[in-house]
C-alpha cells in the first residue's frame, strides 16, 4: 500500500467536462482518503489550436464546430452550471462570452509544475475563465493568476517566449495525440489504464480501489 498511483489528466484551461472530472475524482479520492496515495500531473491538450489570439464568440464557436443550436447550448451550459454546483464549482455562462487560445496557459502550467504548484494553477485558471469572466489568454490576467498561487510572474513571463519551452509544451500534446487522446478530460492511471470523459465518483473510486489493491 505505500505505492503511489500516477495519474496523468490530459485536459483544456477551458473545456467544462474537464473540471467536472477532475473535481469528481478529487471527490472520489477524498471520501478514499488516500491522497498521500496520489501523484498528479495535467498534461497539454488545446480543444482549439488554431483559435485566434483574440478568441472568438462562444456560441459561435461551437456552432462552428459542433452544430448545436442556440437552445442545445443554453440546456448543456445549465446541466454543466449544475454539475458544478454539486461539486462546488461555480459556472458563470453569459452572453457575448469569449473562447480563449490556451497555449500560454500551458507553457505557465508546465513552470508551475516544476514549483509544485500546478494543479492549484490549474484550477485558478479554470475559475477565472469559468467563474469569474477573464480572458485567460490575457498576460495581465495570467500574472494575477500566477501571484494568486504564490508564483513570480516575472520568472514565468521570462519562460513564455522561451521557444525551447514552447516546443516542449507541442511536443507533450503531440504524445498524447499520439496515444490516441482526442478528447478531454482523459484520466491516464499508472500509464497503462484510461477513462475518457467525467466519470461518475463511484467509477473513479473503483478503478483507484482496484490499483490500490493490485
Amino acid at each position: 500500500m505505500s505505492k503511489k498511483i500516477k495519474i496523468d489528466l490530459v485536459s483544456d484551461v477551458v473545456c467544462p467536462w474537464c473540471v467536472i472530472g477532475y473535481k469528481r475524482l478529487e471527490q472520489a479520492i477524498k471520501e478514499l482518503d488516500i491522497a498521500d496515495k496520489i501523484e498528479i500531473e495535467w498534461q497539454p491538450f488545446e480543444l482549439n489550436p488554431n483559435m485566434p489570439a483574440q478568441g472568438q464568440d462562444v456560441e459561435e464557436h461551437i456552432t462552428e464546430k459542433y452544430g448545436s443550436t442556440p437552445e442545445q447550448q443554453k440546456e448543456s451550459q445549465e446541466r454543466m452550471t449544475d454539475f458544478g454546483a454539486e461539486l462546488g464549482f461555480k459556472f458563470d455562462y453569459f452572453k457575448g462570452m469569449r473562447m480563449a487560445n490556451t497555449f500560454n496557459a500551458h507553457v505557465l502550467l508546465d513552470y508551475a509544475k516544476t514549483n509544485g504548484k500546478q494543479t492549484e494553477l490549474k484550477m485558478r485558471l479554470m475559475n477565472a475563465f469559468f467563474g469569474e469572466r477573464k480572458d485567460v489568454s490575457n498576460r495581465d490576467i495570467l500574472k494575477q493568476e500566477l501571484e494568486a498561487v504564490g508564483l513570480s510572474a516575472t520568472k514565468a513571463f521570462t519562460l513564455l517566449d522561451n521557444e525551447e519551452l514552447r516546443t516542449k509544451v507541442r511536443s507533450e500534446e503531440n504524445y498524447w495525440k499520439s496515444l490516441g487522446v482526442n478528447s478531454v478530460p482523459t484520466v491516464v492511471f499508472n500509464r497503462k489504464s484510461a477513462l475518457t470523459g467525467a466519470q461518475p465518483v463511484a467509477v473513479y473510486k473503483q478503478v483507484l480501489n482496484e490499483l490500490l489493491e493490485s
